[in-house]
């Protein structure tokens, strides 16, 4: 009964958004608005709040729950995602992101390559630094520019923009899913690099398949060059961010493995492809231009590994510096921000400093930034809402009830369904992000009630066992990313498909099917 009643929120939310068809902002806050209710007046009355908050006032529990909540919405996702979006307007501000499409569309005659390269290489980087819908929107365009079909732009868009997702920004979703499952939700390096690891692993198989389907879909007759193509990029893809996250975090994998991915990309055609069509344009920017055009995005990163594990010095003094710790009583935790150890603070640097070098006015910069910002104020509110509803569940005993739900009617066989779990978080809400904020916590519970407290041991990468189920949300949730009717809407927008969402979303399930699938198989086999 406690799981049922627990439930309720996240049932309301699926129902407004999908039944419904409300706006992301307004489910969500009518759903908080119900969870808070269900926390103040039902869980005491059936005995789901811990015994631990069993003497403290339930609206003092709550409402610091809230206050948890909104701190842990702004500082520090919110921040990095208004400067991910903004590094990307800064790049359109100064026409620079022309320059880098054009630069692309000259590297290659080879279609199957031009794709791959594209929606996997470039996608994955747009990503991995901005992230929200960016990696869908300007492939898919720039496709339809060079004369591919609107269908199939889209398609491919989306199913490029899977694996990176779980990096996304900057390693947000990891970073906020390292959070939720960490007491006091400031989770250590060893937690986020352990997380990243385990994610990357789950999704191996998918490193190779994503780029063989996107190559088939682009040529199906190419078959040996699709397979050997498919395993150099997605081979050298797993490795650079397999080690990217098992060294240096969740920050750099999807950036770093997407720049490899890339150049891995341009040395096949150069070995093997190296076809010349007399009629292809030809790039004619300097090195100078390339820098210049290039200067937000390599700044980002430099600054990124100089701040991040890299340089531990650095990382250090960034750590022990301009650190705010925000008691919150009751719930009995401390927030914790640090002002210039932050991602966000990168990005906005590197953002200004790029656009600078491209002949942007401080004023300039300043409009970009005022319109970034309002332009995101719909997608602050629906975060907020999302990470207070879920530190209210958690706190109030219903994330617990719902756990306790599940490992009885699942039992041991709830590994195979934890990625769609994810999946469908993604489904509703759109992000990653989103779904680890939901289900996180979640997965973490159902792990510790089906008795997983030892260690796992993954092609030598040993960690908790509920660190492996908890990172199989956020490796479903890229699956869920594909057909996520808020992707679906930037596809359709970007290659002008005005009322075909149904008939792309068709197309899509299949591969997004097969990918959860993976996904379920390799968690739960590796803990059989």
């Amino acid at each position: 009964m406690n799981a049922l009643i627990a439930i309720i929120p996240v049932l309301l939310l699926f129902i407004l958004m999908l039944g419904f068809k409300v706006s992301g902002y307004k489910s969500a806050l009518i759903t908080l608005i119900v969870t808070a209710c269900i926390a103040l007046w039902i869980a005491p009355a059936t005995g789901m709040v811990p015994e631990k908050f069993a003497d403290d006032s339930i609206y003092s529990l709550v409402g610091w729950s809230f206050v948890e909540g909104v701190l842990k919405a702004i500082f520090p996702i919110l921040l990095i995602i208004l400067m991910a979006i903004y590094s990307y307007n800064v790049l359109v501000e100064s026409k620079a992101i022309e320059v880098i499409k054009r630069q692309f569309t000259t590297l290659t005659s080879d279609k199957g390559v031009l794709v791959l390269l594209m929606v996997w290489g470039f996608g994955g980087l747009l990503e991995g630094m901005a992230g929200f819908g960016t990696a869908v929107a300007i492939p898919a365009a720039i496709l339809i520019g060079l004369g591919f079909k609107p269908m199939f732009s889209a398609l491919v868009s989306l199913i490029g923009n899977t694996v990176a997702t779980g990096f996304g920004a900057v390693g947000v979703p990891v970073i906020t899913l390292c959070n939720e499952i960490t007491p006091g939700g400031a989770a250590g390096m060893e937690t986020l690099c352990e997380v990243s690891a385990f994610a990357i692993i789950q999704l191996a198989p998918l490193f190779i398949l994503v780029p063989f389907v996107i190559l088939m879909l682009t040529d199906r007759k190419a078959w040996m060059k699709n397979v050997t193509l498919a395993i150099w990029t997605g081979g050298i893809s797993l490795g650079v961010q397999l080690t990217c996250a098992t060294f240096l975090g969740a920050e750099t994998p999807a950036i770093i493995g997407s720049i490899a991915a890339i150049a891995a990309i341009i040395i096949y055609d150069r070995l093997f492809i190296r076809k010349r069509d007399k009629s292809r344009p030809t790039s004619n920017f300097s090195a100078g231009e390339t820098l210049k055009a290039w200067s937000v995005y390599l700044f980002i990163l430099a600054l990124i590994l100089i701040s991040g594990a890299l340089c531990p010095p650095v990382n250090n003094f960034l750590k022990g510096h301009l650190v705010s710790a925000i008691p919150l009583p009751i719930i009995g935790s401390t927030f914790k921000f640090g002002w210039i150890s932050n991602a966000a603070l990168m990005l906005f640097i590197g953002s200004v400093a790029g656009g600078v070098i491209q002949g942007l006015t401080v004023r300039q910069l300043t409009v970009v930034m005022a319109r970034t910002l309002v332009n995101l104020r719909f997608t602050a509110l629906t975060i907020i809402c999302l990470i207070s509803l879920a530190s209210i569940m958690n706190y109030s005993g219903m994330i617990a009830a719902i756990a306790a739900g599940l490992v009885a009617i699942s039992g041991s066989f709830y590994p195979l369904f934890a990625p769609l779990i994810g999946a469908i978080g993604t489904f509703v809400t759109g992000s990653d992000t989103s779904a680890n904020i939901l289900f996180g916590k979640l997965q973490s519970n159902v792990a510790h009630q089906l008795g997983m407290n030892g260690q796992l041991s993954v092609t030598g990468f040993t960690g908790s066992q509920a660190d492996w189920l908890a990172a199989a949300n956020t490796a479903g949730a890229t699956g869920g990313k594909m057909i996520s009717p808020q992707s679906i809407a930037i596809a359709t927008a970007a290659c002008d498909m005005k009322g075909a969402d149904d008939a792309i979303l068709r197309k899509a399930i299949p591969y997004a099917a097969c990918y959860i699938l993976i996904c379920g198989l390799i968690v739960y086999l590796s803990l059989c």
